[in-house]
């Protein structure tokens, strides 16, 4: 993705976020369809200030083109339930980071261990249970590939630590493209 792009996608973000909490209409705005990729991407949006998560939300089935999908998480991710004790607050929109994940497909993997913890998220299936971790969870945690796989499967999909193990159990595994506010903030910086 272009530096254009990226810049474009994370000002759709800030304004969907900046909108909904100052009560403005939450529709998207009229983008350009005309987007180089015309794929339908899953999407997650990041809420940071400082290293405090104030929400994170997406979508891996997404009905609609980027620009409009990364508008829609970004107020999901402004809404995350999570924090419903403790709202993101209109006056605090200029201390929030946003970082923008988006997708590859999800593929399916028959062999979980496979995967190569900080780049590889992971999306668990079990019955009506289901859980994922973007990439970065498992370096941030310092996580090998099977906790990473056992953590998904507790903390996210409230299922046994090795339910990963059970055939029944569909384990998906992505990569993303991460668009960062202060990857390109620094990056203006430097040049």
């Amino acid at each position: 993705m272009t530096r254009d792009e990226q810049v474009r996608l994370l000002g759709i973000g800030r304004a969907a976020v900046r909108n909904y909490l100052a009560g403005c209409v939450t529709d998207p705005p009229h983008v350009d369809l005309s987007w180089p990729d015309q794929t339908l991407r899953g999407v997650f949006i990041t809420l940071r200030r400082g290293n405090r998560l104030r929400g994170c939300i997406g979508t891996f089935m997404p009905n609609r083109p980027l620009p409009e999908t990364v508008w829609a998480m970004a107020i999901a991710a402004a809404e995350d339930p999570r924090f419903v004790n403790q709202p993101i607050l209109l006056e605090e929109l200029s201390a929030l980071s946003i970082d923008i994940s988006v997708l590859s497909p999800l593929q399916r993997t028959r062999e979980p261990l496979s995967l190569t913890p900080g780049e590889h998220g992971i999306y668990i299936r079990s019955a009506h249970r289901s859980g994922c971790f973007l990439p970065e969870v498992a370096t941030e945690c310092g996580w090998s590939a099977q906790e990473f796989l056992e953590r998904c499967c507790t903390d996210k999909a409230d299922l046994p630590a090795d339910a990963w193990k059970d055939p029944g159990t569909e384990v998906h595994l992505f990569t993303v493209e991460k668009l960062s506010e202060s990857a390109l903030a620094a990056h203006a910086a430097i040049q």
